[in-house]
């Protein structure tokens, strides 16, 4: 039996932009972390690419090495996540088999984006990998730096049939999926992560099209869907969509996704409010009001946001029962996905 504390770890996803695993990192998963996010560096995020030098010097041996004294350190298997984006960034660069140029994804064959993203999953998990923090499903109606280039198509029946096929070949190739970035940023003026943007609303009916993807994504039997991190003006404008319970209400109700709910970026300016709101605040806020994962910078200080957690459960502000219920669910997903 696990400990709540244990549980308040396991519910964190830190992410950091190296192979190295940082003290607080190995501290992290002593204590119950069980999750981790091999990212990119900030200009790497910008440029939607891999820098030359790390192209040059990474190799699958080292992405091993790190995913073995992880799960060493944690003392069982883990998640170990990364960004493997159609259209946008691909951690894993030439490491693994490459999809279509973004120009030529809109008209390839779904038999073959699932066949290509089979292949690349059997080599993610052959080094550690298994889960994947893609595909993306937003559709792109207006200004959107956060997601330029990382999207390849504005027709939201072409997404949803390739971005299933997407989660076929991965699952099926022993990789999680995590479908993003609901309820869909259509049309935001600056990047959540620096600046507290809103999404702006678009066009009548545009939403309701935009959720097309996301639920061919969960008929495909996509394990985790992401919430996006800022406000969308269209269904709840005063609250960061991965903190708001009307948005968590929408992706339960209206989409049917009964699996893990994964709140992004709890230290971006949009989440935060521009600091209104501080991380462990975020992460109370997320869990009390339906997410389940919370994704953070690793540089955050984890076991106060475990204090936070704790002391939400003690005041029943977060139900202890959802706690417990969604560490569990982690758990069961790194067991679905042992690598």
């Amino acid at each position: 039996m696990t400990t709540l504390r244990q549980d308040a770890y396991a519910v964190m996803l830190p992410a950091f932009d190296t192979l190295e695993l940082s003290p607080p990192v190995r501290g992290f998963l002593k204590s119950g972390g069980c999750s981790i996010l091999l990212g990119e560096s900030r200009e790497e995020y910008v440029n939607r690419s891999m820098s030359a030098d790390r192209i040059a010097r990474e190799t699958g041996r080292d992405f091993k090495n790190v995913t073995d004294t992880a799960r060493d350190l944690a003392g069982q298997d883990i998640l170990v996540a990364i960004d493997q984006e159609m259209g946008g960034i691909c951690r894993l660069h030439k490491l693994v088999p490459q999809f279509p140029a973004s120009t030529d994804i809109s008209s390839t064959p779904a038999s073959q984006i699932e066949a290509i993203t089979r292949e690349i999953a059997e080599c993610a998990r052959s080094i550690g990998i298994n889960l994947f923090l893609s595909p993306v499903l937003d559709m792109i109606t207006g200004t959107n730096p956060w997601l330029e280039n990382r999207t390849w198509s504005t027709d939201p029946a072409k997404v949803g049939t390739l971005s299933a096929a997407y989660i076929r070949g991965a699952q099926a190739g022993g990789v999680a999926c995590t479908a993003k970035h609901f309820p869909g940023f259509h049309n935001v003026t600056g990047d959540p992560a620096i600046t507290a943007d809103v999404v702006a609303p678009d066009a009548a009916g545009a939403y309701e099209a935009g959720f097309g993807p996301f639920v061919d994504a969960v008929e495909a039997g996509v394990e985790v869907i992401m919430v996006g991190p800022a406000p969308v003006e269209a269904f709840d404008p005063g609250e960061p969509a991965s903190v708001s319970p009307r948005i968590m209400n929408m992706l339960r109700r209206d989409i049917g996704f009964s699996g893990l709910i994964l709140a992004d970026d709890l230290d971006s300016a949009a989440t935060m409010q521009n600091g209104r709101r501080s991380v462990p605040q975020v992460a109370v806020d997320a869990l009390a009001n339906g997410s389940q994962f919370l994704l953070l910078a690793a540089h955050n200080d984890m076991s106060e946001i475990a204090d936070a957690i704790l002391k939400a459960v003690d005041d029943q502000i977060i139900a202890e029962a959802h706690l417990r219920g969604a560490a569990h669910r982690i758990r069961a997903l790194v067991g679905k996905y042992s690598a």
